[in-house]
């Protein structure tokens, strides 16, 4: 590949949204004659993490699911519930299923390439893009790029920001200690030190499963501190003969922070590098494959990708609820057991998937605890609503 190179559109980065919007490209006939490159690092076809989901009935991705469960449960000091989905399911799909499953059909468009490369910095020079890489230069009209920069964040004096980090362990047991009719979902009944911590439980099988420590809080813990949790609670499910079979790390911005502000007329950050990821739970794939969509609807009508945007209503819902956590971090178990005990599921999932109508979010707000906590979070980001 040489520098005299021109394409229509560059991803910088290949991970899950630059993935899903290429996909959708693809797929439509107006991209057909687009001339559209992937630039990544690293070649995409690792286990190199895990995404999970509620989806209502049959959905896109099925076809490459590693499990999903109708049920889900939740423990608390104060409740404790196994809760059926009804018509929703709670899936996962396992990230190498996912790159193979979608390079396969870009592989086969003509219109696509990919280099492996090291992004070193973006140029916009009005009229053209230059994407400098470490062994070349590459010269667009777009960039669509999902290279998440920490520094932003650290500079970052107006909105709350919480870290969802954890480790998890894919274990297999000697003997059968694990139901797979339901995922654990959260169980705050370990310490919580201060902070919202709690287990989360995908079982495969009856002796397999994926067992991770998570926090959602404003600093990470030494690796160590995770494992010792893990370890302890293992013991604390009777589980005494074990082998690790994989491993897994994350840690996942929560924020409300208007990442938009960084586009350009010819530059567009999308994935979590985009504010894609949903602020108050950490779940980004499920709004991935949504704003993808609208992405590329976006891009057929408009040249200014400074117009694009993803704020609704529920984006002034999830500040309120970081800005309470991380207020006060200890409220985690108090906050979710009020929200899962108090209201009917499908009301709760569909309300994070942004789904639900006005009344039946203003339920939710009125019986989650404390609410004079939410009430003060609700009058102190006012402003922040019209930022």
């Amino acid at each position: 590949m040489t520098s005299n190179l021109f394409y229509d559109f560059v991803f910088v980065g290949s991970g899950a949204a630059g993935l899903l919007c290429a996909y959708r490209m693809s797929q439509d006939p107006y991209f057909d004659q687009k001339r559209i490159l992937l630039i990544d690092k690293d070649v995409k076809n690792t286990h190199d993490r895990t995404w999970c989901f509620w989806e209502n009935g049959r959905g896109e991705w099925d076809q490459i699911l590693s499990m999903q469960w109708k049920n889900i449960i939740f423990k608390s000091d104060s409740f404790h519930k196994t809760i059926a989905l009804e018509n929703y399911s709670y899936k996962m799909i396992r990230s190498g299923d996912f790159y193979r499953s979608i390079l396969k059909v870009l592989e086969s468009k003509k219109n696509f390439e990919f280099l492996n490369d090291d992004i070193i910095a973006l140029h916009d020079e009005k009229n053209q893009l230059k994407v400098e890489c470490k062994n070349t230069t590459i010269t667009c009209s777009k960039v669509l790029n999902s290279i998440f920069d920490p520094n932003v964040l650290a500079q970052n004096h107006s909105f709350p920001y919480l870290k969802q980090h954890f480790i998890g362990w894919f274990i297999e047991t000697e003997e059968d200690v694990f139901n797979p009719e339901g995922a654990t979902f959260m169980d705050f009944t370990v310490e919580q030190k201060g902070n919202t911590r709690f287990m989360y439980i995908l079982p495969f099988s009856k002796n397999k499963a994926l067992i991770e420590y998570t926090l959602f809080s404003a600093d990470l813990l030494q690796d160590e501190f995770y494992e010792i949790e893990i370890t302890e609670y293992i013991k604390q499910l009777g589980i005494t003969q074990y082998k690790i079979t994989e491993k897994e790390q994350g840690n996942i911005p929560m924020t409300c922070y208007p990442f938009e502000k960084y586009n350009s007329k010819n530059i567009i950050h999308i994935g979590s590098a985009g504010g894609w990821t949903k602020p108050s739970t950490g779940f980004t794939f499920k709004r991935i494959t949504e704003y993808s969509q609208n992405l590329v609807d976006f891009l057929k009508l408009n040249d200014d990708l400074r117009l694009f945007s993803v704020r609704s209503r529920h984006w002034y819902y999830d500040l309120i609820f970081i800005d309470v956590l991380w207020r006060d971090n200890s409220k985690g178990s108090e906050v979710f057991s009020s929200i899962f005990r108090k209201n009917k599921i499908q009301d709760v999932l569909s309300f994070l998937d942004e789904k639900s109508n006005f009344w039946t979010e203003l339920k939710i707000m009125y019986r989650t605890s404390p609410r004079w906590l939410f009430t003060k979070s609700a009058l102190n980001n006012i402003k922040n609503f019209f930022n």
